[in-house]
């Protein structure tokens, strides 16, 4: 604390002024530091605003494209799944396909060997009918 020293009148008067002056500087200096302090203050909180936004819109963000991941993913699965259905069921018809070929191929040479049954039968027939006549001729000369 401050000591004044005194005079006829009480405490001197330029010692009280100086440190009434004093003090009003630094009174005036501190209220200066409280006025940049808060504007320094409201622009830290508006900048932490402003990143707060940023992180809610990044949060956002992340959950739109994870969304957009899993619907990806989902519908690559649900069109493998379609693919895969997809060459079972022509693996099946080309099985079947195949199988009505080999039995066609089998009936249509079943159906040779007999045609070819009933033609040699028919030629030996004929031979053998060609042959009484050649007999037939030896026997008339």
């Amino acid at each position: 604390m401050k000591k004044f020293s005194t005079s006829f009148s009480g405490y001197n008067k330029s010692e009280v002024n100086s440190f009434v002056s004093d003090v009003a500087k630094e009174y005036e200096s501190m209220l200066n530091n409280l006025k940049s302090r808060d504007q320094e203050i409201h622009a830290l909180k508006e900048k932490l605003l402003q990143y707060q936004n940023m992180e809610n819109t990044l949060n956002k963000a992340l959950l739109v494209a994870e969304d957009a991941s899993n619907q990806i993913k989902r519908m690559a699965r649900d069109e493998s799944k379609t693919i895969i259905d997809d060459a079972k069921r022509n693996a099946s018809r080309i099985v079947n396909d195949a199988l009505m070929r080999a039995e066609k191929l089998e009936a249509d040479g079943e159906n040779l060997r007999k045609r070819i049954v009933i033609f040699k039968r028919k030629f030996r027939s004929i031979i053998e009918a060609e042959l009484e006549n050649i007999d037939e001729i030896d026997e008339n000369l």
